[in-house]
């Protein structure tokens, strides 16, 4: 109870909701809420930039865009949770901020054959080279 009165929630279920398991059926709709915003919240605030891709283009991109987005959020959920490599190249960076941001600088300054390629630099360390200047000649 609120200094206003009781609060009232609603789910739109079609378990038959009883005295017996009302509580049960509260706590696993909150539980799910709360990792539904945990989730929008790593889409929005932790590099994802969810909001940036509402309403651009015509037709179906946002929509596309949006799908490619949960899709590379499933990806990088699984490799968290299943990829030993990955963990560890995850523990020596300490936070996901220096992951990603070691992982762009990888993409950007290298050719990489495969993930595993750079997981392990990035885990064991590579060799910087100096570069080979392509001037043009004509």
């Amino acid at each position: 109870m609120t200094p206003k009165g009781f609060l009232r929630f609603s789910w739109v279920t079609d378990i038959l909701i009883r005295r017996e398991n009302a509580v049960t059926l509260m706590r696993i709709g909150r539980a799910r809420r709360r990792i539904e915003n945990e989730t929008f919240n790593t889409l929005k605030n932790q590099g994802y930039h969810l909001e940036h891709n509402y309403g651009l283009g015509r037709k179906h991109l946002s929509a596309v865009f949006v799908t490619l987005m949960m899709l590379a959020f499933c990806v990088d959920q699984s490799l968290q949770l299943c990829c030993p490599l990955f963990q560890a190249v995850w523990r020596k960076l300490q936070t996901k901020r220096d992951l990603w941001e070691r992982i762009l600088a990888m993409f950007w300054d290298f050719r990489l054959e495969s993930i595993r390629m750079l997981y392990e630099a990035l885990l064991y360390g590579y060799k910087r080279l100096t570069p080979i200047i392509a001037y043009n000649t004509s």
